[in-house]
């Protein structure tokens, strides 16, 4: 047996070892879970105590292994601390999710330098710090996976949501350099984008808001665990980005193709699709700077109009299978006609 073999046996007889940002809530908190079903080892990484302390019961309950690592995302240092506590814990990290964001819900004329700056050291930033500190560990292995936490509008922008559209831009080009530089060293450290489709999660619950209603997910909505299983596929296949759902790969594709008529469709669409009907109130609490109390998990407020999402995530997941069958069919179908065809010529001769 070859050492390769050899190494392949050893790992897959050990416990993978997962480190994941905004652990906490929404698809953090969903990943967490999934992960926990398939006896993991997970890092959990967020800026609120009592919530991952809830996370880590939910995991150890579903059969996974556990070890809190409270940090802001925006600090490096603090980054860097609980990337050393999952390895104190573990004794290695294998894949290293980049999740955890910020947001806000605004005209970008209204936002606040301040503001703008926070949203952006967290979504952005956040995956570099994280990035960094995983690259630590997993550059003298020579082995190991960082997953970014995309979105459709990594590709697609839309309105009202400028600081974090923004940021889903630059981990996205931020991740294409890095990905080249791994290669050009012959690392076998992988990097990977998820990206997703509108999710029932608490970032509408608590993403800061100026608008007259409370913020919705654009529709169709889809709940996080279908999230949570494409990024645990993803940690398993390489693939060099997975577009979650066919919302987001219509959108992607759209803006490749047509994005002057995407931007006229969400000058109709975009401001009244992400608002929902219930007014704001000055006092709703927003997680920008602080986190938010309460008893948030994986799933917000909308799980009444929410998909799984099942066969759309099959179709994204099994592209290549999906499109050798339909390949297959039309062959199949064009084979027949011809037949048909030709027997037909045949009779009236």
């Amino acid at each position: 047996m070859n050492d390769r073999q050899s190494k392949r046996d050893r790992i897959s007889r050990t416990p993978q070892v997962v480190a994941i940002t905004g652990a906490g809530a929404g698809v953090g908190r969903a990943t967490a879970r999934r992960f926990a079903e398939e006896g993991a080892c997970i890092g959990l990484i967020g800026r609120d105590p009592d919530r991952l302390e809830q996370a880590v019961e939910e995991v150890r309950r579903l059969g996974g292994t556990a070890a809190v690592c409270p940090a802001d995302v925006a600090d490096a240092a603090l980054v860097e601390a609980a990337a050393a506590g999952v390895e104190a814990a573990f004794g290695r990290i294998d894949v290293w999710i980049n999740n955890a964001m910020a947001t806000i819900y605004s005209p970008f004329h209204e936002i606040s330098p301040e503001d703008y700056k926070r949203a952006t050291e967290v979504t952005y930033l956040g995956a570099v710090y994280g990035t960094m500190a995983a690259l630590r560990r997993m550059r003298p292995r020579n082995e190991g996976l960082i997953l970014q936490v995309g979105s459709a509008l990594a590709y697609r922008a839309i309105s009202l949501q400028a600081p974090y559209c923004g940021a889903k831009f630059a981990i996205r080009g931020f991740t294409d350099a890095l990905r080249c530089e791994l290669r050009h060293d012959s690392s076998r450290v992988r990097v990977t984008m998820v990206h997703l489709p509108a999710l029932n999660t608490p970032q509408f619950d608590w993403g800061k808001n100026r608008l007259p209603m409370r913020p919705q997910p654009v529709p169709p909505i889809f709940q996080p665990e279908m999230a949570a299983r494409a990024i645990c596929w993803a940690s398993r296949h390489y693939r060099r980005e997975v577009y979650v759902g066919l919302p987001t790969i219509k959108a992607i594709w759209a803006n490749k193709f047509v994005p002057g008529l995407a931007d006229r469709y969400l000058v109709r669409t975009g401001y009244a699709a992400q608002q929902s009907r219930q007014p704001a109130e000055a006092t709703d609490p927003d997680n920008l700077w602080q986190p938010v109390a309460g008893n948030f998990a994986a799933r917000g407020r909308f799980s009444g109009r929410a998909e799984d999402g099942t066969l759309q995530l099959w179709a994204s997941l099994y592209r290549g299978p999906l499109a050798a069958g339909l390949l297959a069919a039309g062959w199949w179908a064009c084979r027949r006609w011809r037949d048909r065809r030709d027997k037909s010529a045949l009779r009236e001769l």
